[in-house]
């Protein structure tokens, strides 16, 4: 089963998601604060993160920020309603997907649920398939390898990032709502996911393009959602 670490420094709040989430069978680890986290990160095999946002020493943004130079295991960050700057900052640092305090159980376990989901298949898929490369003009993508390259350069990708710009490659020149991208990429119902998509496709874009305001491949269909050019 999944290792689970749960950082906040609301003691109670910790202590609720432990109860939450030991129920669904998964090994929870504890923290108060992001240097806690990025220690036990280092000393135990971790397979997700749950961060809230405010907290002493290091707050979630900072965690999340250095975790991402070492790992790509799922970030969930947790915050409240007055945050939502703060949560568009998190996705665009590396953050996989945000909760809004005061959460519902249900949605908790459901969120973690995908997201380890959607980590343990981008893991395992390249045993499952042959060598695929899917390309269009410059960029390309080894979906053995997981890398992606534009004019020849690797360019790093988080594991969600990666997946939404596959599933665009592999269908390029076909315009995607938001909607049916976060049910691709998510494997869940899309509810209120504008916010979300729009935040990963803009950060695609810082990686991919030359001048991310005028795309040569990943492009807004204005009214419709996204696609990615078949050059």
């Amino acid at each position: 089963m999944y290792n689970i670490l749960v950082c906040d420094d609301d003691r109670e709040i910790v202590d609720a998601i432990e109860i939450y989430l030991s129920q669904e069978g998964y090994t929870i680890f504890k923290a108060y604060d992001g240097v806690e986290a990025l220690r036990i990160v280092r000393e135990q095999e971790i397979h997700l993160l749950l961060v809230d946002i405010m907290m002493p020493k290091m707050d979630g943004i900072r965690t999340t920020l250095k975790l991402r130079e070492e790992s790509k295991i799922p970030v969930i960050i947790l915050s409240a309603k007055s945050e939502d700057t703060d949560k568009i900052l998190g996705l665009n640092i590396g953050a996989d997907d945000y909760i809004t305090k005061p959460f519902n159980p249900l949605e908790l376990v459901a969120r973690v649920k995908s997201q380890l989901r959607r980590y343990t298949s981008f893991g395992s898929m390249a045993a499952e398939e042959n060598i695929q490369v899917y390309k269009t003009g410059g960029l390309w993508i080894d979906d053995e390898k997981k890398q992606v390259t534009v004019d020849g350069e690797e360019v790093k990708m988080t594991p969600i990032d990666y997946r939404i710009l596959l599933f665009l490659v592999k269908n390029a020149g076909k315009v995607f709502s938001i909607e049916q991208i976060y049910e691709q990429v998510w494997e869940e119902e899309a509810y209120c996911a504008d916010n979300t998509v729009a935040v990963h496709i803009r950060r695609i874009r810082e990686k991919i393009e030359i001048n991310p305001k005028e795309p040569k491949y990943l492009k807004v269909v204005w009214g419709i959602g996204y696609k990615v050019e078949k050059l």
